[in-house]
Order: structure tokens, then C-alpha cells, then sequence
């Protein structure tokens, strides 16, 4: 059974986002945690907390997250009644990024999904805030879904990678089993303005060929300095359905989610976006 965490601040975003994963993973039997961390909204409510007043204070906050989950949960199940989903509805008085932490850890949670931004909604930036921290610090899958973005079925895939550092075979088989049913293509993506691989290169790219089914798979190499801008045009020019890529240290996504500014990020992200990084299993 799958165990998928899908945080929601109760936005139109958040649930577009619990809709896809119930439509992707329809044929999957799955246990859903529909996960609400309050405890930012009560310092960013503008009610003056005191100490003699915070019980109280979260007490009201706990019971109105709880209400909202209730609804989102009686939402989700009208729309997509399944017999192999199971719900469970969790509100935590914690920071979103630990909460998720928190459960990844302690119920082995196969991926987290969840919208790119929440109620602020600054479409300047390419993540919300809650998203970033999520994409940064937790050792999971996580898939991230545009705001209004329709459910497409993940036929074509574009999996972003320099082969600069060595693979998991755990990683290539979530991402092989995720798309498996869908017999989709999968466009191997690599921006360089070298013409040609290193020995430690070809060996990586090596290693997907062995890992993937290779009448699916191709490979693209595409010359160029700027690997955000040639990611953003290839997606644009191809349409496909999900960019992967894979966050770990010193690699290329998490430089990027590393900047200054989240406003830097530069990455357009019009489709679903799966980030696998270093995942953490008990088995």
C-alpha cells in the first residue's frame, strides 16, 4: 500500500493538488494523510498571543483546522470515490515543514503532494514558501502541482539530470514504478556545453539505461550554458506532462533552490514537477 502525504492550507491550489494524486494513483491501493499544520497561522493571524492566552489560542485554531479538514476530506471523496483510498485527516499544531518531516519519518511515507503555491499565491515566485521549505528539507519524493493544472495522464515524462553524480537504484525504481501503468515515454534531458561525456558521466547515464525500460527511454543533449532557461523552452516546445529531477547535495536543482531569493529560482513550472531526493526508507 502507498502512503502519500498531501499538506493543504485549505486553498484552491491545495486540493487541485489532492485531486491529482487521487487520479494518479486511482489503480493503487493508498492511505492518504490530509495533513493541516496551524501553528504558522496563529503568528500570522494578528491576534496578540500571550502565554496565558496561546492554549486557548490553539485549542480554536485546532478545532477550525479540523473543521476545514473534515470538509476538504468530504470534498475529496465525492469526487473521487475509490475503495482502495483511505483517509486520514491530521491537524498539528507545528510548522508544515516539520509536521511533514515528522510523518515521512515515522510512517515511511512513499511521497508527498502538494500545490506550487498556497492562499498568498504570488505568482512572481516559482514556490510558495511552504513548498520551498519542503522541496529544501525533507528526504522524500515530492511532487508539485501547478495551480489550476488538469489532470493529464504522465505519458510523456522529461527527466532533467547532468549525470555528474552517481544514482540510486531505489530512486530510478520509484520513478520507473510511478509511471509504469501509464506506458509512458521518457525524455532523458542533459544541457552541456561540453560535447562529450566523462568516463564518470557515461557510466551514470550508463546506469539509467540499465534501470529503465530503454524502448521507452531516449536521450537528448542539448548545448547550452543556461540549464533553467533550456529546461523552460524544452518543456514549452515538447509538452510534456511531468519534469523530474533529482535534489541532492551539490546537484544542480539544489543550487537553484538554494538562491538568495526564492524569486531567483528562474524555473517555470506550468506542469507537475517530481523531486526525488535522497529518499528515506526504513526497508
Amino acid at each position: 500500500m502507498k502512503k502519500i502525504v498531501l499538506p493543504t492550507d485549505f486553498s484552491q491550489t491545495a486540493m487541485n493538488a489532492i485531486r491529482y494524486a487521487a487520479k494518479l494513483f486511482e489503480n493503487d491501493f493508498c492511505r492518504f494523510y490530509i495533513l493541516h499544520a496551524y501553528q504558522q497561522d496563529i503568528y500570522e493571524s494578528g491576534i496578540l498571543v500571550t502565554k496565558e492566552t496561546f492554549s486557548e489560542v490553539a485549542k480554536t485554531a485546532n478545532q477550525n483546522s479540523l473543521v476545514q479538514l473534515r470538509k476538504v476530506l468530504k470534498q475529496i471523496k465525492q469526487h473521487a470515490p475509490n475503495p482502495k483510498h483511505n483517509y486520514k485527516i491530521i491537524s498539528a499544531d507545528n510548522i508544515l515543514v516539520d509536521e511533514v518531516d515528522k510523518i515521512v519519518e515515522e510512517r515511511d511515507i512513499d511521497i508527498i503532494v502538494m500545490g506550487t503555491r498556497g492562499k498568498t499565491n504570488d505568482k512572481k515566485l516559482t514556490f510558495g514558501s511552504h513548498t520551498l521549505q519542503v522541496l529544501k528539507y525533507v528526504k522524500c519524493p515530492v511532487l508539485v502541482i501547478p495551480q489550476d493544472y488538469e489532470y493529464t495522464a504522465p505519458k510523456k515524462v522529461v527527466f532533467s539530470t547532468d549525470f555528474s553524480m552517481p544514482y540510486q537504484k531505489r530512486e530510478l525504481l520509484f520513478l520507473s514504478e510511478l509511471i509504469s501503468g501509464y506506458q509512458s515515454q521518457i525524455a532523458v534531458l542533459y544541457v552541456s556545453e561540453m560535447k562529450k561525456l566523462s568516463l564518470r558521466e557515461e557510466k551514470n547515464k550508463h546506469f539509467i539505461e540499465e534501470n529503465f525500460n530503454t524502448k521507452n527511454t531516449s536521450f537528448i543533449t542539448i548545448d547550452g550554458k543556461n540549464v533553467v532557461k533550456t529546461i523552460n523552452s524544452y518543456i514549452k516546445n515538447h509538452t510534456p506532462d511531468l519534469l523530474v529531477m533529482i535534489n541532492r547535495r551539490h546537484s544542480f536543482l539544489e543550487n537553484i533552490l538554494f538562491q538568495d531569493t526564492i524569486n531567483k529560482i528562474g524555473l517555470t513550472i506550468t506542469i507537475p514537477f517530481l523531486v526525488l531526493q535522497n529518499i528515506r526508507r526504513n526497508s
